[in-house]
């Protein structure tokens, strides 16, 4: 039948009838306080139910053309309790294929997300026994990891200390000054007579090899560290 011939019927006073869009899904007469329809038992119900469906957003002329394809081999009868009876249009609503498509989508998702709930549930023993292992790692095998780095960091400390180019010209000094005591010493023994020429030149001789090859090695870092 003419959707628009039955939306725009009216009263035999009036004869204009009432001019319907395409952008909206219910005529003007829903969402009007004038509407022409006749009165019925539950028409203060009908009022607060068009009020409150003539407020949805207007749709595209395409999607108009698509809703009526479910309207037009409605009768006259079915269409005034479309929209009149909202459990009728409910039950017409849920009747329509996109809406059960996206029910069942919606339906499929909940019953997704209630499966992963139950799964996440039945792993709480689980993360509750993970979470105890990590903190008794962090009060005894975490504080006793800590105390040997700590350890190893001081000791390494110590020996980047001990090989650092100051403490290596240090140390090169020190044995400078030990041969220079060490040379002299022979030299009081020689003239006190407690060693022979001999003996005496062979131990200075070396002591003062040694000591002059430290005083190059010094001079030869000093100089690096300055350039």
């Amino acid at each position: 039948m003419n959707m628009f011939k039955f939306w725009g019927s009216q009263e035999q006073g009036d004869p204009r009838p009432q001019e319907v869009t395409t952008n909206s899904w219910y005529p003007p007469s829903v969402s009007s306080p004038s509407s022409s329809l006749p009165a019925t038992p539950n028409s203060i119900n009908s009022n607060t139910y068009s009020q409150r469906v003539g407020d949805r957003p207007h749709v595209s002329p395409a999607e108009a053309a698509g809703i009526i394809v479910y309207l037009k081999d409605k009768s006259v009868d079915e269409l005034r309790k479309l929209l009149s009876d909202p459990e009728f249009y409910q039950r017409f609503l849920l009747s329509i294929d996109p809406v059960k498509t996206q029910n069942n989508v919606r339906d499929e998702l909940r019953k997704e997300t209630l499966q992963l709930a139950r799964r996440n549930l039945e792993k709480d023993s689980q993360i509750t026994e993970l979470r105890n292992q990590c903190m008794i790692i962090r009060t005894s095998e975490l504080a006793s990891a800590e105390e040997k780095l700590n350890a190893l960091t001081k000791r390494k400390a110590e020996i980047l200390k001990c090989y650092s180019p100051g403490s290596l010209l240090h140390k090169l000094q020190e044995s400078m000054n030990k041969m220079d005591e060490e040379s002299e010493t022979l030299h009081q023994q020689l003239l006190g007579k407690e060693i022979d020429i001999a003996t005496f030149v062979q131990q200075y001789k070396k002591l003062r090899v040694n000591y002059h090859k430290r005083a190059l090695t010094h001079l030869a870092a000093t100089t690096s560290l300055v350039g």
